[in-house]
C-alpha cells in the first residue's frame, strides 16, 4: 500500500452483520427508494399477465368479442416492454448498492493482510471478495424480485376470484418456512466448506513455495498426504452441503407447484362456485410464469448464494483470533511522545539476520526525525514498523491508532480520478477548497495544481512524472488527519529546493510529528534529531554531534557538503582529508568519498591525497577480502 492509513470500511469488524447490514443500507436510502420504484414499474406485467389472460378469455374470446381480447393481449404486452425497461434500470441501482460494498470488503481485507497476514489473505482477496460481491448482487436481485413478483401475483389472483387464495397461501408459506429453517444449517456447511477452501490455499500456498526444499529433503509423500487430507475434508464438507440441499427442493416442491397441482385437482369446485374459466387461466399464469420462477429464484439464491454471503462476510469482517499479528497488545504512546520503540528487532524470516536489531527510539510530538544509513541498511524496514505496515519480532512499538499515522513511499499511489479525489483519499469528511490550496502552497504544488486544471479536473496517473506524483501524494499526507508522517524518501524526484519546502511544511503542521528516511544529509541538518543505522548500532543525535561520534554520519555528510548550495558535489569537489581530525593512534580514520576507484568508504591513511593508497591496491589479500 502506499499511504498506511486506516479507511473507514461500512463493514466494522467485530459488529453483528445484523447491524452493519442495517447501517449499510441506512447511509443508502436514495438508492433504495430508486430501486423500489424501478421494481415496481418491472413488476406491473406480473399483475396484468393473469388478469388480463383472464379478461380476454371471459370478456374477449369466450364473450364473442375478438377485439376486446386482443385489446387485453395487447395491454399485457406493453406492460411486458415497461417491465423490460424498469428490469434495465434495476440493475443500475443494484451496482450502486454492490460496488460500495465490495470496495469496502478490499479495504478490509488488504487492512486485515496487513496487520494480521496469514496463508489465506490471497483466498479473501481473489476468491472470497468476489463471492460476496457477486452473491450480494444475485441476493438483491431475486429478493426484490420475489417480493414485488408475489405481491403483485396474489394481488391478482384476490381480483380474480378471493376463493383462489385459499389454494396458494397455505402451501406457499409452509413452503418458505421448511426452507427458512434449512438456512441455518445450509450457512453452516457452507462455512465448513469455506474453511476447507482456505486450508487448501494455505496448504498448497506452501507446497508451491517450498518444491525446492520438499525434493531437497525428500518430503514429497509427507506434503502429498497433507495436501489430500485437505482436499478430503473439502469433498467431505461439499457432501454436507449437497445433503442439505435437498430441503430446498422439497420446500420449492410445496411453496411453488403444489399450489399449481391444487388449482388444477379442484378446478371443477371452483367452477361450481363461480370462478370463471378465464379466472382460472389468469391464475395458472399467476403461479406458474410468476410465482413459481420467483420462488425458485429466491430459493436458489438465498440457499446456495444468501447463506455463502452470510458465511463470506462473518468470515472477512472477523476480529482476528488470538495470536494473530494485530491481536498482539497495542500500547499508546505517552504523554508528549508521538512514537516509542522499546527493544525493537525485526527480520525478514525465522533464520535471517534481523534488519533492526534492539532497537530504542523516542519521537516526542511535534518532533522532526531524519533517518540515515546506506541503502539496505533497514531504514524503510524501520518506516514501515513505525507505520505498523510491519510488527517487530521481539520489542513493542507504540504508536498512535491507524488514523494517527500516514506513510508516504518513494513511489507515489495516484488513481485515476479527479485531482481532489486523490488529494481528499485520507481525509474522512469534506474539506474546503480553501485549505486544499493552503496545503498545496504549503508543499510546493500550487503550480502543478493549476497547470492540471484545479481541483475538480481529471487526473490522468500516467501523465505526471515521478515527481508530480509525489506532490499529489505528498498534499494528501499534509490534508490527513494523521499527526504522525512517515516521508519513506517521499521527495526523491524533488529537486533539493522543493524537498526542503516539502518537509519544512510537514515539520511546521500544528502538533504533528515528522519522521524523514533521508536520501539527502540536507534532511538531516534540518531535523531536529538524526538516527543513523549501521545494521549493527543505531546512534541518535544532532548533526554535529553525530559529526563528532559517528565515521559512518562523518562518511555520509561527506559525500553531500556541498549540498547546501543545492548542488550535487562532483568528484573533485569533495575534500581527500578526513572532515575531523584523526583520533586514532596509528593515523587511519573512516573518511568519505576518497573518489578513487574501488573506494567503499575504507580507513586510509592521514595525509594529502597523493599519500593515499586506492583501497583496490592493498597488498593484503587476506580473509578479509583484500580490504
Amino acid at each position: 500500500m502506499s499511504e498506511a492509513i486506516a479507511g473507514r470500511p461500512e463493514v466494522v469488524a467485530g459488529t453483528p452483520l445484523r447491524r452493519s447490514g442495517a447501517r449499510f443500507l441506512k447511509r443508502r436510502r436514495a438508492v433504495l427508494a430508486r430501486l423500489a420504484g424501478w421494481s415496481l414499474v418491472e413488476s406491473g406485467q406480473t399483475f396484468l399477465l393473469g388478469y388480463a389472460l383472464a379478461r380476454a378469455l371471459d370478456d374477449g374470446f369466450l364473450d364473442g368479442s375478438l377485439a376486446v381480447g386482443v385489446a387485453w393481449l395487447a395491454a399485457a404486452a406493453v406492460a411486458v416492454g415497461a417491465g423490460a425497461y424498469g428490469t434495465a434500470r434495476v440493475y443500475g441501482a443494484v451496482a450502486d448498492l454492490v460496488e460500495p460494498l465490495r470496495d469496502s470488503l478490499v479495504r478490509k481485507v488488504v487492512d486485515r493482510g496487513l496487520y494480521a497476514p496469514d496463508g489465506a489473505a490471497v483466498s479473501r482477496l481473489t476468491h472470497q471478495v468476489e463471492i460476496a460481491r457477486d452473491t450480494f448482487a444475485g441476493l438483491v436481485l431475486v429478493s426484490r424480485s420475489f417480493v414485488f413478483v408475489t405481491v403483485g401475483a396474489l394481488a391478482g389472483l384476490c381480483s380474480l376470484a378471493p376463493v383462489l387464495l385459499l389454494l396458494v397461501l397455505p402451501p406457499l408459506v409452509l413452503g418458505l418456512a421448511l426452507f427458512v429453517a434449512a438456512l441455518r444449517p445450509m450457512a453452516r456447511r457452507q462455512e465448513a466448506f469455506l474453511t476447507a477452501d482456505e486450508a487448501i490455499a494455505e496448504e498448497a500456498g506452501a507446497a508451491v513455495g517450498g518444491l525446492r526444499d520438499i525434493t531437497a529433503a525428500g518430503a514429497e509423500r509427507s506434503v502429498a498426504a497433507a495436501a489430500d487430507r485437505r482436499f478430503d475434508a473439502e469433498r467431505r464438507a461439499s457432501g454436507a452441503l449437497a445433503r442439505w440441499s435437498v430441503c430446498r427442493v422439497l420446500a420449492l416442491g410445496i411453496g411453488g407447484r403444489l399450489p399449481i397441482v391444487l388449482l388444477l385437482v379442484a378446478a371443477p369446485w371452483l367452477l361450481d362456485r363461480g370462478v370463471t374459466a378465464g379466472a382460472l387461466v389468469g391464475a395458472l399464469a399467476y403461479l406458474s410464469q410468476s410465482l413459481l420462477p420467483a420462488l425458485q429464484s429466491l430459493m436458489h439464491g438465498l440457499g446456495t448464494a444468501g447463506t455463502r454471503l452470510g458465511v463470506v462476510l462473518r468470515r472477512l469482517t472477523a476480529v482476528p483470533a488470538a495470536g494473530a499479528a494485530d491481536a498482539r497488545p497495542h500500547r499508546v504512546p505517552r504523554s508528549g511522545v508521538a512514537v516509542e520503540l522499546s527493544g525493537v528487532t525485526f527480520a525478514y524470516g525465522p533464520h535471517a539476520d534481523p534488519v533492526v536489531r534492539n532497537l530504542d527510539l523516542t519521537l516526542p510530538v511535534g518532533g522532526h526525525l531524519a533517518v540515515v544509513g546506506p541503502s539496505g541498511i533497514g531504514k524503510s524496514t524501520l518506516a514501515a514498523l513505525v507505520a505498523g505496515m510491519l510488527e517487530p519480532g521481539s520489542g513493542e512499538v507504540c504508536r498512535p491508532g491507524t488514523e494517527g499515522r500516514v506513510l508516504v513511499p518513494q513511489e507515489a499511489y495516484v488513481f485515476s480520478g479527479t485531482v481532489r479525489e486523490n488529494l481528499l483519499y485520507l481525509c474522512p469528511g469534506e474539506v474546503a477548497d480553501a485549505e486544499v490550496a493552503a496545503a498545496a502552497e504549503a508543499v510546493g504544488a500550487s503550480a502543478l495544481l493549476a497547470r492540471l486544471g484545479g481541483p475538480d479536473a481529471t487526473l490522468a496517473p500516467a501523465g505526471l512524472s515521478a515527481g508530480e506524483r509525489q506532490l499529489i501524494a505528498l498534499v494528501r499526507a499534509h490534508l490527513s488527519p494523521a499527526p504522525l508522517v512517515v516521508l519513506d524518501e517521499a521527495t526523491c524526484h524533488l529537486d533539493p529546493a522543493a524537498e526542503a519546502r516539502a518537509e519544512r511544511a510537514f515539520a511546521a503542521r500544528p502538533g504533528g510529528s515528522l519522521i524523514v528516511v533521508a536520501h539527502r544529509i540536507s534532511s538531516a541538518l534540518r531535523a531536529d534529531r538524526v538516527l543513523v543505522m549501521d545494521g549493527v548500532h543505531a546512534r541518535t543525535g544532532r548533526h554535529r554531534d553525530l559529526l563528532r561520534r559517528s565515521a559512518l554520519y562523518r562518511e555520509l555528510a561527506g559525500g553531500w557538503e556541498h549540498e547546501g548550495a543545492g548542488a550535487t558535489p562532483s568528484a573533485g569537489d569533495v575534500p581527500l582529508q578526513p572532515a575531523l581530525p584523526a583520533r586514532d593512534a596509528d593515523g587511519v580514520d573512516a573518511v568519505a568519498g576518497s573518489r578513487l576507484a574501488g573506494d567503499g568508504g575504507h580507513v586510509v591513511a592521514h595525509g594529502a591525497g597523493r599519500q593515499m593508497q586506492d583501497a583496490g591496491d592493498l597488498g593484503d589479500r587476506g580473509a578479509l577480502g583484500g580490504q
